[in-house]
């Protein structure tokens, strides 16, 4: 089978940034409970002309730029930033395109929440092995959904760690670097209805009278809890070992994990019960959570750390809302001669 490869990888952060301590007075919670229990140091908000398309074109040119790549050699633009962007029934994937100049390309937008980038990397690696047109592709978006937050309410504490910026992987057919292995993925309906932006669909159209509705909200909040409670440590184990499996290894071949960002004890579990140590992953307390984007900022701060090496088995795992949980594991380094 033929390789599919990251090439190069971008990231674009607005420069403005919510510290832990500005969360905690809003939200009315002791600044220790933000810091250390839900691992916010500060995170970066969107400016004015920080939207979410247009967060994923600058990181998208940075990686072109990166890898030397000619925006007509891309064959492919998927976009795997969020539903909520510049416009509403808009495909953001074309609007990308357009702008940073892929005109031999075509476009189209997927979603799955904040496991997107997981997810987009099976189909880009799916179609490029088959169809032999497709040999670049690039995968590139924008978050800014902590607009929808409000500190105010309780039942979304989990998400105060919401952030803004834009994230894109350069996919190149044959590329023996950062080579693309094997991805799981679990969905679950049961939590499908649990967090939602009640107002502004077809059930409740947006209203002049509703307005306070258009916002995040857990709908069933205590049984949410503990159906996650039940599952989501379990999945987030379940799909880096399938994942793994499927690729040859096993967690023991573990050298880096770049995970999202959840809150501390979480994401300390998660490391822990793969026999791994903190110093394996990067905890984005400085960052919040950015959806999809995280694993791609996570990759790219590991290897300004000198947390990578050549031949390293990386696994990304992620968690969207909805529930579904994924990973997907890459071989690190240049593989040529394997």
């Amino acid at each position: 089978m033929e390789s599919i490869g990251i090439i190069s990888s971008g990231v674009y952060l607005p420069s403005a940034r919510m510290k832990g301590t500005e969360i905690a007075r809003e939200a009315g919670l002791p600044v220790d409970v933000v810091e250390e229990k839900l691992g916010i140091r500060q995170k970066p908000i969107p400016g004015p002309e920080d939207h979410t398309c247009e967060m994923g074109v600058r990181a998208a040119k940075e990686a072109l730029r990166k890898a030397n790549v000619h925006p007509k050699e891309i064959d492919l633009v998927i976009y795997i930033g969020e539903e909520y962007k510049e416009y509403p029934l808009w495909t953001a994937g074309i609007k990308l395109q357009e702008e940073i100049g892929a005109r031999n390309a075509w476009a189209f937008d997927v979603a799955m929440r904040c496991g997107t980038t997981i997810m987009a990397l099976k189909v880009a690696k799916s179609m490029m092995l088959g169809d032999p047109s497709i040999q670049h592709v690039l995968l590139a978006g924008g978050y800014r959904n902590g607009d929808f937050i409000r500190y105010t309410n309780p039942r979304t504490r989990f998400m105060y760690n919401l952030g803004a910026g834009g994230g894109a992987f350069l996919l190149k057919k044959g590329a023996t670097n950062n080579t693309v292995l094997e991805t799981s993925v679990i969905s679950d309906g049961s939590f499908s209805e649990d967090v939602v932006v009640v107002a502004g669909g077809t059930k409740h159209p947006l209203t002049a009278s509703n307005l306070e509705d258009y916002q995040l909200d857990v709908l069933d909040p205590d049984g949410m809890k503990q159906r996650l409670a039940d599952q989501s440590m379990d999945n987030f184990l379940y799909v880096i070992r399938d994942a793994l499996e499927k690729s040859g290894f096993t967690e023991a071949d573990i050298d880096y994990v770049a995970m999202l960002h959840m809150k501390r004890s979480a994401h300390e579990y998660v490391l822990k019960s793969l026999g791994l140590t903190l110093e394996q992953s990067v905890y984005l307390e400085d960052y919040g959570h950015i959806g999809q984007i995280d694993q791609i900022l996570s990759l790219e701060l590991a290897a300004e750390q000198g947390k990578l090496k050549n031949g390293d088995v990386v696994v990304l795992v992620s968690a969207g809302i909805g529930y579904a949980w994924g990973a997907t594991v890459i071989k690190w380094g240049n593989q040529e001669g394997d």
